[in-house]
């Protein structure tokens, strides 16, 4: 079975076209715009089809002539456009369609059924179950339009090879039936709303209003529930749709700590009952070729460790190597950051506490994400004696230090520019405040500097964080200044 995602949107689209919060403005400038949600199956089988869903389909570079089944969860517009009737007729389609839907998607959809056209209708209910060309769909409830109970319902298909699919757009937190219903059920794919994300932006609804959707809290218990019955399992492939401006700009890694994943309007996730856990994620969603090292910098909480996290988001394995000293009782501010750091990290991420980054990343094998430089470079000059400038010794104390540490650079150096798999490096930016006052300081801002300097000249791409804004540092030119090689600093 093969599910391409015409639409992850939901009835607005996000962005919004008429609006300009951030969330918005954000979704724009990455190009990302996403039309109602819809999906067509195999080619045959299209679940939803709002008046975006044929022109959606082209933009994918498919048509809908080969599709048998329609099958429409409600008769609100997103969801339902019955002119694509209109549509196929002019086309000269006159192979047998069959329209499924509750009653008032039927009435819809007849009136635009001329008298010669070979379509059939399909009126349906929860508890409902129907051939639909060689698919198996049964019928869901769904609390949605509670104004008009039995009026939207959910379908669970079952393709050819046992292949199933929940498509769970439009509904607040499920039915009981509905519930019962899919236990055991052990889906491979789900297609489940998040329309209210976070509840933030212009017009958002209070929780405890507009109960017929989703917010990530609602999608978490749903989700907590569907796994709890053994409707949801390790194999399935959650994807969330119906989304709006109400979902934040980091969506995809508040996903990911759900369990779910998000992807682009035109995904197509290939579904196989013996391999759903195994589908590759979105190319949005991890790092691409094209920027096999990143190096993400930015102040002290400007976000720099969450943008470094959305980028390794979709990937089924991270080694998460944390640099850091381990928390003591005399330090519980520290404490606190580390648990914060480890609550957020996805539960399937592999965490590594270790100094030794450059072994980490010759033998890595899954992408990595190393949070972060500056804690890795203040241990180094913890071991190579660095803050004891005063100690007795034969020679010249500084010397000895500074050596030790270019050995540690340039290993690390090196280590980053044959890694064979995707990295990305969290690292501070220091050097853009007032002149430290003491000695240590001023050392850890110029070492730190010069380390940052050579990752990022050896990095596809280069990630300025401030404020929560990530900004792509445009590539190096010929003509930047080098640092100086580590024995003249000597």
């Amino acid at each position: 079975m093969r599910v391409r995602l015409l639409g992850t949107g939901s009835a607005d689209g996000w962005p919004n076209p008429f609006c300009s919060c951030a969330s918005c403005a954000s979704a724009l400038a990455r190009r990302q715009l996403r039309a109602p949600t819809s999906a067509l199956v195999d080619g045959r089988l299209l679940l939803d089809c709002g008046p975006e869903t044929p022109r959606s389909a082209l933009r994918c570079g498919l048509t809908l002539a080969a599709v048998t089944h329609v099958l429409i969860t409600h008769d609100h517009p997103d969801h339902s456009a019955p002119m694509a009737l209109l549509s196929r007729r002019w086309a000269g389609r006159r192979q047998p369609l069959t329209v499924v839907g509750p009653a008032p998607v039927v009435e819809a959809w007849r009136q635009w059924a001329a008298p010669d056209d070979d379509v059939r209708f399909v009126e349906v209910t929860a508890g409902d179950e129907l051939d639909a060309g060689g698919y198996r769909a049964r019928v869901l409830g769904a609390r949605h339009q509670a104004w008009r109970p039995g009026d939207a319902v959910l379908y669970d298909i079952t393709g050819t090879h046992g292949e199933r699919l929940l498509y769970a757009t439009d509904t607040g937190p499920l039915p009981e039936p509905t519930r019962q219903a899919v236990a055991g059920a052990a889906y491979d794919l789900v297609l489940v709303e998040a329309t209210f994300g976070d509840r933030a932006g212009p017009g958002h609804p209070a929780r405890g209003q507009h109960r017929d959707h989703l917010d990530l809290a609602d999608l978490r218990d749903e989700l907590a529930a569907l796994r709890s019955s053994g409707a949801v399992t390790g194999g399935t492939d959650v994807i969330a749709v119906h989304l709006s401006h109400h979902s934040p700009p980091d969506l995809g890694l508040r996903l990911l700590r759900l369990g779910a994943r998000l992807v682009d309007d035109g995904a197509e996730v290939a579904v196989h009952a013996a391999l759903a856990a195994e589908q590759p994620p979105d190319d949005d969603a991890c790092v691409t070729p094209s920027a096999h090292r990143t190096l993400v910098t930015g102040g002290a909480r400007s976000g720099k460790s969450h943008a470094a996290e959305r980028l390794l988001a979709g990937c089924a394995a991270v080694t998460y190597v944390a640099t850091g000293p381990a928390p003591t009782p005399g330090d519980p501010e520290w404490a606190d950051r580390v648990r914060l750091h480890q609550e957020r990290r996805p539960q399937h991420w592999t965490t590594v506490e270790t100094t030794d980054l450059a072994g980490q990343l010759r033998s890595a094998t899954t992408p990595v994400l190393v949070d972060c430089l500056g804690t890795w470079l203040t241990s180094v000059l913890d071991d190579v004696g660095a803050w004891s400038l005063d100690v007795s010794c034969a020679g010249d104390p500084e010397a000895l230090w500074r050596k030790r540490l270019a050995v540690a650079v340039d290993d690390l150096v090196e280590a980053w520019h044959s890694v064979t798999v995707p990295v990305v490096a969290v690292t501070n930016e220091v050097g853009g405040g007032v002149v430290p006052a003491t000695s240590s300081g001023r050392l850890f801002r110029d070492e730190l500097g010069r380390l940052n300097t050579r990752l990022s000249l050896a990095s596809e791409r280069v990630l300025l964080v401030v404020a929560g804004r990530a900004i792509h540092l445009t590539p190096p030119d010929p003509m930047d200044v080098r640092p100086q090689p580590a024995k003249e600093h000597l």
